[in-house]
């Protein structure tokens, strides 16, 4: 009589073990009515010895005997009803399953659309999507400075964002200092030509010449053109004022006060800043996880939501040398072509990384696997709907795919849809067999198990350890 009602409740227990893992789904396919869509629970086959087989007509199954859904102990020689009140279900002679394994029911199968994927071996690149903000491309940012002292008198760009051409004229500056030296390049010139036209010495010429040519040179540091220094000396005449030429093509993104007109400025100052844009760099964010994938040099692609559809092309220039310690994450450099100067510093934007991940994986659809906790599973197809719950070891995870290192071969079928359910079954079926083997070794019952005469729970509460969960509240 104890063993009877540590049964039951054992049986109870486990239907509380379905509903928390499959819900209703799994409740519905053992409700009397449905024998077709039972759980086998394997052997038994000495209770059909005992109590004989029933013959079957040809190409049908043959019935060894009728089971009570909810106590695969309870069994009979003919159909009929259980001690719970529910129909008994047949129990066939071609139902030798495999521990863990599972037999479900065509209609099972039809009903939730259960799908099956083939496991397979291919390359695997690894997909990696993050996000950056462009920047100038520093490579590409010139400053424009004096090496002299002076004051700006008249300015051809006075506001940020204005594009220049390389040799455009971007200010006149007024120096003492230049204007002397541009005298003395006179003077310098003068004495060579008296030397010259007097018939002096060659010694003296030559020494007249090349303080000429220190003259020149200096006025070349000064940053004078060629041009200007031979104007110069075409003329003969000092300039008051020197014209500063743009050393680039680009925009102005930064200049020296609110106006240029007056400026006084200094040796070493600076001020203005030319970027080109024609290139830009992207300072994006890798997960420490995805360094193994990525390294400097590997191609990317960008997006900006301000041209859905159109991709650049960058490469990964160069990383900084720390992982942010709040983020995680390795901050990369990007370089992305910009030849039509449609992306501008400062928008967001999508870089996509293609790694070459695994070459020869095996690997299965991602939605596959089940996990949980530590451990993940996937139910392997075995043919004329019987199932089996696997433990695998992963991979690399990519583009909706996963790679599967140890558990699966090539060409096994696994489940991509209602997998929780079937493994659900799994469970439930070695809960029950768990408990019943206990019952008949006779072993005491394990710390939380109902001990004879106590009453179960109230509802919405689930006792015992083979829950797993916390009472319902």
């Amino acid at each position: 009589m104890r063993n009877t009602k540590r049964l039951q409740f054992a049986a109870v227990v486990a239907l509380g073990v379905v509903i928390g893992a499959g819900g209703a789904l799994l409740l519905m396919r053992i409700l009397p009515g449905e024998s077709t869509n039972e759980m086998s629970a394997g052997g038994g086959e000495s209770g059909a010895v005992a109590r004989g087989g029933q013959a079957a007509g040809a190409g049908e199954r043959r019935i060894l005997y009728w089971r009570a859904p909810m106590d695969p102990n309870y069994t009979s020689d003919r159909p009929g009803k259980s001690p719970m009140g529910m129909d008994l279900v047949p129990v066939y002679a071609d139902e030798g399953l495999a521990d863990g394994q599972v037999r479900v029911s065509p209609s099972f199968l039809q009903n939730f659309a259960v799908r099956t994927a083939e496991v397979h071996r291919g390359a695997l690149p690894v997909l990696i999507r993050t996000v950056g903000i462009l920047a100038h491309n520093e490579e590409r940012v010139v400053s424009v400075q004096t090496k002299y002292e002076g004051w700006i008198e008249q300015a051809s760009v006075n506001n940020v964002g204005e594009t220049v051409d390389r040799g455009d004229a971007l200010f006149e500056i007024y120096s003492p200092e230049l204007v002397s030296t541009q005298r003395e390049f006179i003077g310098a010139m003068e004495y060579v030509g008296r030397l010259r036209e007097g018939g002096a010495y060659p010694e003296a010429i030559e020494r007249a010449q090349s303080l000429l040519e220190a003259t020149r040179e200096r006025l070349l540091y000064w940053d004078m053109t060629e041009a200007q220094i031979d104007a110069l000396a075409e003329s003969g005449a000092v300039a008051r004022t020197v014209r500063v030429f743009s050393p680039a093509t680009g925009f102005i993104v930064e200049k020296m006060g609110d106006s240029m007109e007056g400026l006084r400025i200094s040796p070493g100052m600076t001020v203005l800043k030319i970027a080109d844009h024609s290139t830009l760099w992207a300072e994006t964010e890798f997960y420490e996880d995805d360094l193994r994938h990525v390294t400097e040099g590997e191609a990317v692609e960008i997006e900006a939501d301000a041209f859905p559809g159109q991709r650049w092309d960058g490469r990964i220039l160069f990383f900084r040398p720390a992982v942010n310690t709040q983020t995680r994450t390795l901050t990369a450099f990007v370089e992305v072509a910009n030849a039509d100067l449609r992306l501008r510093p400062g928008m967001y934007v999508d870089v996509t990384a293609r790694a070459s991940g695994a070459s020869d994986a095996v690997m299965v659809a991602a939605e596959a696997v089940l996990h949980s906790g530590t451990r993940a599973v996937v139910i392997v197809a075995r043919g004329e709907g019987v199932f089996e719950p696997r433990e695998v070891v992963l991979g690399t995870e990519s583009e909706g795919m996963q790679e599967v290192t140890s558990g699966l071969t090539p060409g096994e079928q696994v489940l991509v849809s209602s997998q929780f359910l079937i493994d659900a079954d799994a469970n439930l079926k070695a809960a029950i067999s768990q408990l019943l083997s206990g019952a008949e070794s006779g072993e005491p019952p394990a710390d939380g198990e109902m001990q004879h005469g106590e009453m179960p729970g109230p509802p919405g509460t689930m006792q015992g350890a083979a829950s797993g969960m916390p009472p319902g509240r």
